[in-house]
Formats: C-alpha cells, sequence, structure tokens
C-alpha cells in the first residue's frame, strides 16, 4: 500500500512517514500543497493524509483538485482546526475522515487500515489466480488445479494478499498489519505458523511451487509462468 502525506510540519511529517514505513506502507512526503496535488493526480496512491493549512495550494484546494479529476482515492484530514464547521467543510469537499492534532498514532494508524480496507473492497477484482491456483472473492473459494481447497478465514485472507501483491517480498511487518491488523511482534511467531499452515494446503501437493520464503526479508508468491 502506498501512502502520500501532505504535511508541512516538519517534526509531524516526518513522524508519520516514519511510523508508516514501520507499519510496512511506502509513504511519499510533502512539504506543500501545490506539489501534493501534483503527485496526487500523477502518481497511484492507496490514501492521501492531508493537512489543511499549506503552503502553496491549501487543503481545501488540494482536495477539491483531486476530487474534480475524478479520482476516488481516500483522502484522511490532519489537522489542529477543530472547528465542527472545519470538519464539515472537509467532508463535504470529499474527505473520507478527519483527525484533530495533537492525535494518538496508534488512533491514525487503525484509521488508516480503515480507509485502505475500505478503498480496497471497492476496486477488488472478483478473480485472482496465479498459475493454476484460483481465488473467488465474490464466493470465497479456492481451486487449484481444479481441486477445491477449504481455507480459514485468515488464511484466505493472507492469500489474497500474496496474490493481489505477486512478485513481491512482504515483509512481516506488513502481513502483520494487513491480515491481522496488528503491529509487528518479533516475539510472536503467528504470522510463520500461518504461512507454513497455507503452503501444506495450495502448495505442497501441487505443481508448481508458488510462496517462497526469502530469509530475513519476508514472503513472496511468484507465479513462473510469468517469468
Amino acid at each position: 500500500m502506498k501512502i502520500l502525506i501532505v504535511e508541512d510540519e516538519q517534526k509531524t511529517g516526518d513522524y508519520l512517514k516514519q511510523g508508516l514505513l514501520e507499519a510496512g506502507f511506502v509513504t511519499d512526503l510533502l512539504r506543500n500543497g501545490t506539489d501534493g496535488l501534483h503527485s496526487a493526480l500523477t502518481e497511484d496512491y492507496d490514501l492521501v493524509i492531508l493537512d489543511v493549512m499549506l503552503p502553496g495550494i491549501d487543503g481545501w484546494g488540494v482536495l477539491t483538485g483531486i476530487r474534480r479529476s475524478g479520482k476516488d482515492i481516500p483522502v484522511l484530514f490532519l489537522t489542529a482546526r477543530d472547528h465542527v464547521d472545519d470538519r464539515v467543510k472537509g467532508l463535504e469537499l470529499g474527505a473520507d475522515d478527519y483527525l484533530v492534532k495533537p492525535f494518538a498514532f496508534s488512533e491514525l494508524l487503525a484509521r488508516v487500515r480503515t480507509l485502505l480496507r475500505r478503498g480496497s473492497k471497492v476496486s477488488a477484482a472478483d478473480y485472482l489466480e496465479a498459475s493454476n491456483l484460483h481465488l473467488d472473492l465474490m464466493r470465497r473459494r479456492v481451486t487449484r488445479a481444479g481441486k477445491r481447497i477449504d481455507l480459514t478465514a485468515k488464511e484466505f485472507a493472507l492469500l489474497e494478499l500474496l496474490l493481489r501483491r505477486q512478485g513481491e517480498v512482504l515483509p512481516r511487518s506488513l502481513i502483520a498489519s494487513q491480515v491481522w491488523d496488528m503491529n509487528f511482534d518479533s516475539d510472536t511467531n503467528v504470522i510463520e505458523v500461518a504461512m507454513r499452515r497455507l503452503r501444506a494446503k495450495v502448495d505442497d501437493d501441487f505443481e508448481p511451487k508458488l510462496i517462497r520464503t526469502i530469509r530475513g526479508m519476508g514472503y513472496v508468491l511468484e507465479n513462473p509462468d510469468c517469468a
């Protein structure tokens, strides 16, 4: 998931960027509204975190420009302006959420994940596949080489993440945040256990093998048919 932060306060911007990086997100940080609007319109982001008081174009103008372009990207306003009229204005312009400074990072992270889940449901394809592995999102059904495979809810979510990001090495921190909605804890082996169970179901009895462990980095699902 790729997030754009538009925040002119240096400490706040750096804090947000570092925290979201550690939570497993790819982040870009810009310090003014003009650059922020340009990047939002010309690059692909899954979420924009936007301050209202910005040099150049203010946050209202950035949001208006995004919505006028037809982009439906989720936008979270993050600002010190806590008047009801300001919140109403942001929502009426098309903001998806509004968080007032000062804030707890844990709350911001929870809102970010909620908005990303909401956005992914809107844009989700109904069908994902790699080689002879097929995942039907609408019917919540997985087959491999024509054979039905029964997965738990977490195994299904884990496989969906791997298929959506196939070819990418996914670190444990990202998997933890996206599938378990939790911060990465190096003392837990929940991800390794879930991955072993998933591979036993979708890989062990089939060829080609699709899921690999990249030591010290994470996991990747690769489709050899696309190599």
